[in-house]
């Protein structure tokens, strides 16, 4: 299966980056290659384009991309949360950074990779499989209440401790090994006049398994907090969120980043000394344009927010 992704926001990606023909750029999670290629077809020779990825399969098409463009490239098998990895792999600071958080197309359209209720495999969903923890694991492994408390907050599930119920009366009988049986316990737990509404009944739940075993918010925050540190100045940091506890992650960390101050509201100077060392560039996320909304639904939902380093 090829490595397939429709790179979303892609236009306004590339003119958020404010690219430098000669400058150091990090796409923190490469994917196929889709908004890496538009950085790298901008730059130089003197150019460098950073792929950062967790998937092997996704750096692998990533890099059958980046060679086909004259700038050089780094393909690095890590998380973009290991700012200390990627500025070692830059060599020094850099130019502009984008994060492009969440599951891939081509993650959950592989059927062997487990991510998806559209697809019976596996219970796997590991975007890195050297990692241990899979979604084999979080379904017959974790008490109820963790998997009730998991699906209702990562999922925002609101029959989040029915479906942790029927999950473990499920696994009693026999371990839970597919996704497709999965489903099927999900879809019994939620009340048939709940189902006839909204998104597919198991599309929070999976959701929520996913980010448990990849610990994406952990990573995303850390992310957030790290990478503006290892940018240069006029450096830019881009995410793109797809869903609200993504986009609250990023957006309080940003107001961190721009108002430091710790000092008690009721002090009328600041004494802490604490200065931002970052500016807004987006005072509202950007969204997809209805067109592009409507030619792939997947982007509906993304979020587009930007910081400079000063």
């Amino acid at each position: 299966m090829e490595f397939e992704h429709i790179p979303v926001l892609y236009d306004e990606v590339m003119e958020a980056l404010d690219i430098k023909a000669d400058g150091i750029y990090v796409d923190g999670t490469a994917g196929g290659g889709g908004h890496a290629s538009g950085i790298a077809s901008r730059l130089s020779e003197k150019g460098l384009i950073i792929a950062v990825d967790r998937d092997i399969e996704a750096l692998k098409a990533a890099e059958k991309r980046l060679s086909e463009y004259k700038c050089r490239y780094i393909i690095l098998h890590s998380n973009y949360s290991d700012a200390e990895a990627i500025e070692r792999a830059a060599g020094e600071k850099v130019d502009g950074i984008l994060l492009d958080i969440g599951v891939s197309s081509y993650q959950l359209d592989n059927p062997k990779r487990g991510f998806s209720y559209m697809h019976d495999a596996l219970l796997d969903m590991r975007m890195d499989d050297g990692d241990s923890l899979t979604a084999y694991d979080v379904v017959n492994g974790y008490e109820r209440a963790d998997l009730a408390r998991i699906i209702r907050e990562y999922g925002e599930e609101n029959w989040a401790a029915r479906i942790a119920e029927f999950i473990e009366k499920a696994r009693k009988e026999k371990p839970i090994e597919t996704t497709a049986e999965l489903t099927e316990i999900i879809k019994a737990a939620i009340p048939a006049k709940a189902r006839r509404t909204g998104p597919h009944p198991a599309k929070r739940t999976f959701q929520a398994i996913r980010i448990e075993v990849n610990d994406e918010l952990g990573h995303l925050k850390e992310g957030v907090s790290k990478l503006p540190d290892i940018l240069s100045s006029g450096g830019r940091l881009a995410i793109i969120t797809f869903h609200s506890l993504e986009d609250r992650i990023v957006k309080t960390e940003f107001e961190r980043r721009l108002n430091p101050c710790t000092c008690p509201v009721e002090i009328p100077i600041c004494i802490c000394g604490k200065v931002a060392d970052v500016k807004r560039i987006t005072k509202k996320p950007i969204i997809p344009s209805s067109e592009e909304r409507e030619s792939n639904p997947r982007a509906r939902s993304a979020k587009l927010r930007v910081i400079e380093k000063k």
